[in-house]
Order: structure tokens, then sequence, then C-alpha cells
């Protein structure tokens, strides 16, 4: 009269898998979208704190973020943030960049593309249409605080982005 273990295969199978769901596994979804921009070789403050609802299409990689209300962070220069930001997400790239802005001397020149091309140079490229701005990676470590401004104000941002890049 032996001992069966078969009765223990039950009970055993369902230890596995409660165990299993307990541990996320490395293969997970991003879960914001600070964690596609580094899952495509991005730093994650290039966009702020503040962002209320994201969403990006699994298929064209287009996303859409949405901002408690517009906003400017300094970092080298002034950059401006409006209430949506959009743009396609590829490894080590964001084009087709709307909704944000930055400031050389007195104008604001909309940026179309920002891109990563050498992670090991340190540099980032903000793409402004007339010339690409470099600045170093480490300033877009992290999100930054951003500071509100009054939306009729961002639109007349948006005027001189207009005449700066006409």
């Amino acid at each position: 009269m032996g001992i069966s273990i078969f009765p223990l295969f039950p009970s055993l199978s369902l230890c596995f898998l409660l165990l299993s769901l307990n541990f996320p596994t490395t293969q997970s979804s991003p879960s914001s979208i600070y964690d596609h921009l580094e899952r495509n070789g991005l730093p994650m403050g290039i966009l702020p704190k503040g962002i209320t609802d994201f969403s990006i299409d699994p298929d064209t990689n287009r996303f859409q973020v949405d901002l408690t209300q517009p906003c400017n962070a300094k970092f080298e220069n002034q950059l401006h943030y409006d209430f949506n930001i959009s743009g396609v997400l590829s490894f080590g790239k964001i084009a087709n960049l709307s909704g944000v802005s930055q400031q050389e001397l007195f104008l604001w020149f909309p940026v179309i593309n920002i891109r990563v091309d050498d992670p090991s140079s340190g540099l980032i490229n903000f793409d402004v249409g007339v010339v690409d701005k470099q600045f170093s990676l480490s300033l877009f470590e992290s999100p930054r605080d951003c500071t509100a401004v009054d939306p009729d104000d961002s639109h007349s941002q948006s005027e001189n982005s207009q005449v700066a890049s006409a």
C-alpha cells in the first residue's frame, strides 16, 4: 500500500498558476508614454510632468498625450507644450511632432522631429525646420515640472512660430 502522488498534481498546478500570476514578466506592455519613450531609445524628459492621458496606435506608433494645461519648461532653451502633443514614435526618433515649440531669442519655432542619432554621443537633436538644435541628453533624463501658461499666450506663441517658420 503505497501513497499515491496523483492527488497532489491538481493542487501543485494551482500553486504554480497563482505564483505565475503574481510575478510580472519582463515582456509586459508599457504602461505609460514614458515607458514607450524609453523602449524606443528616447529619454523620458522629452515630455513634461502633468500628462493626464495618452494613446498610441500599435500599428503606426502614432501617439497622442494630453496635458492638464499648456505649459513651459526650461532646459537650455524654453520649451512650450500645448494641451495636446502628438507624433510618430520609432526607435530613437519622434517624427511629425505637433504641440511642442522651442524658443530661440524671442521667437517660437515648432519642433517637427526629435531624434537621438547616437546615444553614446550624449546628444539629442530638435528639428525646428530651419535648423537642428542639439542638447545634452542628460537634460532630458526625467520629466520636468512645467509652468502653466495662459492658453491665450500659447496662441500668440503659435502665431509667432508660424511667422518664424514662414
